[in-house]
Parts: C-alpha cells; sequence; structure tokens
C-alpha cells in the first residue's frame, strides 16, 4: 500500500498488487513528478505516475491500497481494498 509518508519519498518504482502484464509480472509504474499534499484536509497526496509508454495517471488516497513497493509484492499481491 502507497501510504501519503511513501509517496512523499517519491519511490522511483511501484508495483500494482493485484493487474498483470502478459507475462506474468507485475504491472509497474514510476512516479513522474512531486507528490502534492493538501493544506485544508492533510491526509489526502496526489502522487503523478507513468506506466507503459503513454499512460499518466495518479496514485493518491483513494487507490493507494492498489500499488506498492516492489520489495513488498510478495505480502501485498493479494491484498483487497479495504471496506
Amino acid at each position: 500500500m502507497i501510504s501519503k509518508e511513501i509517496a512523499l519519498t517519491q519511490p522511483s518504482e511501484m508495483w500494482h498488487v493485484s493487474l498483470k502484464n502478459k507475462d506474468g509480472t507485475p504491472v509497474r509504474c514510476r512516479s513522474n513528478g512531486q507528490c502534492k499534499t493538501y493544506k485544508n484536509t492533510p491526509d489526502r497526496y496526489c502522487l503523478p505516475v507513468k506506466h507503459g509508454m503513454y499512460v499518466h495517471s495518479y496514485i493518491d488516497d483513494d487507490n493507494g491500497w492498489e500499488w506498492c513497493l516492489p520489495d513488498r509484492w510478495e505480502i501485498e499481491k493479494f491484498w483487497r481494498q479495504p471496506d
């Protein structure tokens, strides 16, 4: 899970917990800019990422549970969204 503290360190690579590439490896992305934080809502964050050649996206407080660091992927690969 990518939390706000992890996102602020701008990790170089993150792996998706459940999505896989055609060869069976997890979908990977890399940070593409500075993590944005909010003054009014301190728990929120937004980290721009890039995966593939043309796909740009964000990891934020809503979908941070879907991504993890490569060294934690074996532990978190069966992680499901918290209720």
